[in-house]
């Protein structure tokens, strides 16, 4: 199967997104004898991977740009939106970069192993899964992501390794553990996390949002 530099400059002219499904690419190649053949090459050579069935993204030789691991989250199993360990850390709210990309969803927990990393998916209460979710624009790509108190409070819900019955653990627990910076978590709203954890039928994150109130009164 000969790929020539006409066939890679159409359908890089034709798949404008590195985000990409199945449609898509045979779309792109419909005018091609034997579409299905020239995927098959296609991957082999590396110019385009495939994150799961049916998703796919350019390989480093046609890409244009870094591709958007939050939208492909979004993609790979839904509903979803990107959460916990992840949204704090594209906030900036907690200080290490995670690996693992990190979704809630309507949907039974799963996890899967791509040729880009791994992604996580924790079960949210579907009447919840609204509340804290928003829409993020990156240049020409828009994700779900939630908001800052939607990751925290999901975090806090799916951490069970730890005590946060009080306000002093709740202290441990966000500063010392997580290393969220007291100021940043100042900022973040109480209302919107006591809302969250009446949704969530959470304790523990109720006990979060005593603790933003307390630190808010005194400062």
């Amino acid at each position: 199967m000969c790929l020539n530099r006409q066939t890679m400059r159409d359908l890089r002219r034709r798949v404008g997104r590195e985000e990409f499904d199945y449609q898509a690419l045979m779309a792109a190649l419909s005018e091609y004898a034997n579409p299905r053949d020239k995927v098959t090459a296609l991957l082999r050579r590396g110019d385009i991977i495939r994150v799961k069935k049916g998703l796919y993204i350019f390989g480093d030789e046609l890409r244009r740009r870094p591709y958007s691991r939050e939208l492909l989250a979004n993609l790979i199993y839904g509903p979803s939106f990107v959460s916990l360990d992840s949204a704090l850390s594209f906030y900036g709210l907690i200080p290490e970069r995670v690996e693992a990309l990190t979704s809630v969803t309507t949907r039974r927990p799963k996890s899967f192993d791509t040729p880009i990393g791994s992604f996580i998916y924790r079960q949210s209460p579907r009447g919840a899964f609204h509340i804290g979710m928003d829409r993020v624009e990156e240049g020409d790509v828009a994700f779900l992501i939630a908001t800052p108190e939607r990751a925290l409070a999901d975090k806090a819900r799916d951490d069970r390794g730890y005590a946060l019955s009080n306000r002093e653990e709740a202290a441990q627990y966000l500063f010392d553990n997580l290393r969220i910076d007291e100021g940043e978590f100042r900022r973040l709203d109480p209302s919107r996390l006591e809302e969250l954890a009446r949704a969530l039928r959470s304790r523990r994150v109720a006990i979060c949002a005593i603790l933003l109130r307390r630190l808010r009164s005194a400062a």
